[in-house]
């Protein structure tokens, strides 16, 4: 079993900058956005890295209860710095850095920030998206079965 790990704590002072190219989760073979991303741009990076490594384990699982394909637009200053994808529908799951290769079900616009402060527990995810504080597209009745998967993860 994964243990849930501080997601700043990955993230320190003084640690050599990465580039998107050499960010590496699930079967991503492709940056999402053609311009470098230092990781200290990204808070929430740690915490995909756990996730990522939830949906190895439990994916044919959670494949079964979910059946839904989620992209993550995460942004910064109103523009988007990082895509990921979560896809619970397909084989035995799968999460990868980029869009979605087959159309998502529901795309979320969310600031870094806000990603973090949901992830963490601190925001409640439905008052989030009521007050404005991030968009979805698509299936919006979907989010709360993501929401399952990130309490899931908070269990850890």
């Amino acid at each position: 079993m994964w243990k849930r790990t501080d997601p700043q704590a990955k993230i320190k002072a003084g640690d050599r900058p990465q580039t998107c190219h050499s960010l590496a989760l699930g079967s991503a073979t492709e940056p999402a956005l053609p311009h470098p991303l230092e990781l200290s741009d990204f808070q929430g990076f740690s915490v995909f890295e756990d996730i990522s490594h939830h949906i190895k384990e439990a994916g044919a699982q959670l494949v079964k209860k979910v059946n839904a394909i989620f992209q993550l637009d995460i942004t910064k200053d109103g523009k988007t710095i990082l895509q990921w994808t979560i896809d619970l529908k397909n084989g035995s799951g799968d999460m990868y850095l980029g869009s979605a290769r087959l159309p998502a079900d529901t795309v979320f616009i969310i600031p870094d920030s806000v990603f973090m402060e949901l992830a963490v527990g601190k925001m409640n995810p439905q008052k989030a998206f009521l007050a404005g504080k991030f968009k979805v597209r698509g299936k919006v009745f979907l989010s709360q079965k993501l929401e399952r998967i990130f309490r899931d993860w908070g269990k850890f």
